[in-house]
């Protein structure tokens, strides 16, 4: 079994070949599949690789795939470039380019159903959450209510219904995502909320902060369950494991990442290593990978079951700043400082 690009296209495909003189010479191709890649490409069984690059014309801040299929979506924080791209990420190509975000663009997140995007504005003058419907780019909604800079937001993992959304008021708010209603405000952290993630069963919701806090709120009444300790530095990202039982969390500061039991808060295990200013945190789909991404330009695999270093893909110039797992586990995305979102395919 080999895999081969031709033309933009990557595909696996059973092979027929012979030796000569020390040289394997390819003779035979069937039962093709498509992947996207870029240019030719030749790759046997090893991974990960880099398969491909799309590009923005400004700082590459979130990555995000759609929960369905291989739309991939990124935005761009930058004042020259306050677009949110769809691209095809099997083919490459451009699906749409979504305009309305007057200043720099920072959270994104993909509703349960892959229909709605949501999307928000860094400026203190478009502190604006919009909804855009995935299929056609329109805009669907605006919603309004934070006061200060916006940096995450997710969807409630069930049905959609709830949106969250966190930034520098230092708050986390709850919105109705069907209809727009700001359902309630969430207050305690002591510095801005830079990340948001609901566990998959729908019933806590995590806010990292730069007060070095990571809280952990009941998603259906807004309280308080407990408070995690332990980073002295700013945390960057949380995000939970899909089977339910872990919460990482990445420090901007102290180049580590921590790992949390999600139901008592007791911290598991610690990751580190020859990583830098960690940016971006996020798990496989089947929980046992876990990407990172940070200011040493590089993302990093680690085996989230031991903490064991796995891998490290190097090929961005500048910061990474947001990872973020296909589907089906088997292309990693990621954006950087350096205008770009690079393809890794996994397996």
């Amino acid at each position: 079994m080999l895999a081969i690009l031709v033309g933009g296209i990557l595909a696996s495909a059973w092979y027929f070949a012979f030796r000569k003189r020390g040289r394997t010479r390819l003779i035979g191709l069937a039962s093709a599949g498509l992947l996207l890649g870029g240019g030719w490409y030749l790759a046997t069984r090893q991974r990960p690789a880099e398969i491909g690059t799309l590009r923005h014309t400004g700082t590459v801040f979130r990555v995000a795939f759609s929960p369905v299929g291989y739309t991939l979506a990124s935005v761009s924080s930058d004042t020259t470039d306050t677009t949110v791209r769809l691209w095809d990420a099997q083919t490459g190509a451009l699906k749409w380019t979504l305009s309305g975000h007057t200043n720099r663009v920072v959270p994104l997140a993909f509703s349960p159903d892959g229909n709605t995007l949501a999307s928000g504005s860094l400026d203190t003058t478009d502190t604006n959450v919009r909804l855009w419907d995935a299929q056609t780019g329109a805009l669907e909604r605006t919603l309004s209510g934070h006061t200060g800079l916006l940096s995450s937001i997710a969807f409630s993992p069930l049905e959609g219904n709830t949106l969250a959304s966190g930034g520098a008021d230092n708050n986390v708010t709850l919105w109705d995502a069907q209809t727009g209603a700001l359902k309630r405000t969430l207050s305690g952290h002591t510095g801005g909320v830079s990340s948001v993630a609901f566990s998959p069963d729908g019933s806590t919701l995590a806010s990292g902060s730069l007060d070095t806090t990571v809280r952990l709120w009941d998603a259906q009444t807004g309280a308080l369950k407990r408070t995690l300790t332990g980073d002295t530095g700013r945390v960057s990202s949380v995000a939970f494991s899909l089977d339910g039982s872990t919460l990482a969390s990445g420090s901007y500061d102290n180049n580590v990442i921590r790992l949390w039991d999600a139901q008592t808060g007791a911290l598991k295990r610690t990751l580190s290593g020859d990583i830098v200013g960690v940016s971006s945190v996020a798990f496989s789909p089947d929980s046992r990978t876990l990407a990172s991404g940070g200011a040493d330009n590089n993302v990093t695999l680690w085996d989230a079951q031991t903490g064991a270093l796995k891998r490290t893909l190097s090929g961005h110039t500048n910061m990474v700043v947001s990872v973020a797992f296909s589907p089906d586990g088997r292309i990693l995305a990621s954006g950087s400082y350096d205008k770009t979102i690079k393809l890794w395919w996994l397996e």
